[in-house]
């Protein structure tokens, strides 16, 4: 009960820039929470979606691979389909090479969504910190002038000390949103580095096999 009476008085003596702090800070956390689960479960279904794909790619049951990743909704899933669908005309390594790629601009974005906003909102909450303390300083010292000469050394020391309380929650409210930043910016590498791993697989999975008598490839038929 004591931390949250502190804690309430901590807020209450910090000035009205507490609130816009606070404001970014929940802000913040949200983002956090919503990209960290977000990113664990686009690898958690990576994991899942390839090792489900992973036998039928290298046993070359090819439309079986193909109607296994258009079921999924996995960001591996849709490049590896991207890729079968271009077998339709042919083999070359740089046909199914750009649409894997193309897959991949379309996925990548959608992993690192909304993640950069944390360092701007840990920037925005640092300076309205500072603001709130320039300006509760400048409202003290104004105070301090016409006040009695013997309590002005003990009157400034409180009003700066008052002051203070915002560029501290600022600090507090930035250090964890720069932390999941940098958490949240190397899991969605992870994420994308096993996607370009997944890709070079497949296309010298694919490469390596010859094109079968006939001209067309398994999936071919599935895509049309």
């Amino acid at each position: 009960m004591e931390i949250y009476s502190s804690i309430v008085g901590f807020f209450q003596t910090g000035g009205p820039f507490m609130y816009p702090i606070a404001l970014v800070l929940t802000v913040g956390i949200v983002i956090m929470l919503e990209r960290w689960f977000f990113l664990t479960s686009a690898r958690v279904s990576n994991k899942l979606a390839y090792d489900k794909m992973k036998p039928m790619l290298e046993g070359h049951k090819y439309d079986q691979l193909f109607t296994v990743a258009k079921q999924s909704s996995a960001p591996v899933s849709k490049i590896i389909a991207a890729g079968m669908a271009s077998m339709a005309y042919g083999r070359r390594r740089d046909d199914l090479m750009s649409a894997m790629r193309e897959a991949a601009m379309e996925t990548v974005p959608r992993l690192e969504k909304r993640t950069p906003y944390l360092a701007t909102l840990a920037n925005v909450a640092t300076l309205l910190g500072l603001l709130g303390t320039i300006i509760g300083l400048i409202a003290a010292f104004t105070a301090v002038a016409d006040a009695d000469p013997a309590a002005k050394a003990t009157l400034l020391s409180q009003s700066i000390s008052v002051a203070m309380n915002t560029t501290a929650f600022g600090l507090i409210s930035a250090i964890p949103m720069l932390l999941a930043h940098a958490v949240l910016q190397s899991k969605t590498a992870q994420i994308v580095d096993s996607l370009d791993v997944v890709s070079v697989k497949f296309l010298n999975a694919i490469c390596a096999k010859p094109e079968p008598k006939g001209g067309a490839a398994a999936p071919a038929k599935a895509a049309a």
